[in-house]
């Protein structure tokens, strides 16, 4: 099965990510030299984090009639506005694909969703491969013509099985990884060849209901709510920048089948919501926080 086009015909447009200390003008400064340059703004959001007196910004323009060339916006950036205002800052080019791999393990819904989105074309992303400690979804890879690679993990072999993963990715120029329910905690090492490119899934009655049954945890403890958290993962379990969350009401008639099932939709549209922000480049990191813009 091969995707179709997406559903919209994109611009060739340039993405600039900014964090820097805050101070007046900046907004003016960017907008000028976009504006100086012919470049035509087509989304621009910003914010101000008073207490740590740091500016956030996104700006997104049209490349047609762009006075500087793509391969030159950095160094023109860099040397005019970035340096002199202490920025940290990446340019990002609507021509250029990401390359996502997909990790899972035996559950298949988060898989099914993000495959669905891929195929409909509602992303614009390519899908080089799926990787899995088990052969369970090897048939859904089959399905939608993705190359699945079976790598068993153990303790012993963990840090040889994990080295040839990130040879396979890194030979297929990985852009990021999504964790669609994968079931094996990522080592340090893993993580960061990665840094910030890793999305993880998973229930939000963490640290409360922890363990093989949470859901069973959560029923007998009669929550009034459930949620789903998706994160950049870090070395740290579970305790990286939180990209996306959502919950659901749930009552004393819930029982843990309809948990499980509440919780697994969550999963799958938490899961997505966040990819797709990745993929807009609308996350921005700051220490263990994100700004996601609108």
């Amino acid at each position: 099965m091969k995707t179709i086009k997406t559903l919209h015909e994109k611009k060739d447009t340039a993405i600039l990510l900014i964090h820097c200390p805050d101070k007046q003008g900046i907004l003016a400064t960017v907008t000028e030299f976009l504006n100086k340059n012919k470049g035509n703004i087509i989304y621009l959001d910003q914010h101000v984090d008073r207490q740590e007196k740091i500016f956030y910004m996104r700006v997104e323009w049209e490349l047609e009639n762009f006075a500087i060339p793509a391969d030159k916006i950095g160094e023109y950036f860099d040397t005019l506005i970035g340096s002199p205002l202490k920025m940290n800052w990446k340019v990002y080019f609507s021509n250029a694909v990401p390359r996502m791999a997909l990790f899972v393990s035996k559950m298949p819904h988060c898989l099914f969703d993000i495959l669905a989105r891929y195929t409909a074309g509602e992303w614009d992303v390519e899908i080089p491969m799926i990787i899995s400690n088990h052969e369970t979804l090897r048939p859904v890879a089959e399905r939608f013509d993705i190359d699945f690679h079976y790598f068993p993990i153990t303790k012993e072999n963990k840090t040889e099985q994990e080295a040839a993963e990130l040879k396979l990715m890194k030979e297929n120029n990985i852009d990021f990884v999504v964790l669609a329910r994968y079931m094996q905690i990522l080592s340090e090492d893993f993580v960061n060849n990665y840094p910030n490119k890793v999305i993880n899934i998973h229930h939000s009655f963490l640290p409360a209901f922890a363990g093989a049954k949470p859901y069973h945890a959560a029923h007998e403890r009669g929550v009034k709510i459930i949620g789903a958290t998706s994160h950049y993962v870090t070395s740290e379990l579970d305790a990286g920048p939180i990209i996306e969350q959502e919950i659901t009401r749930c009552s004393h008639v819930d029982t843990v089948q309809n948990l499980i099932r509440k919780g697994r939709d969550l999963e799958k549209i938490v899961l997505s919501q966040a990819v797709y922000k990745h993929l807009q480049r609308k996350v921005l990191v700051f220490r263990n926080r994100t700004v996601v813009f609108n």
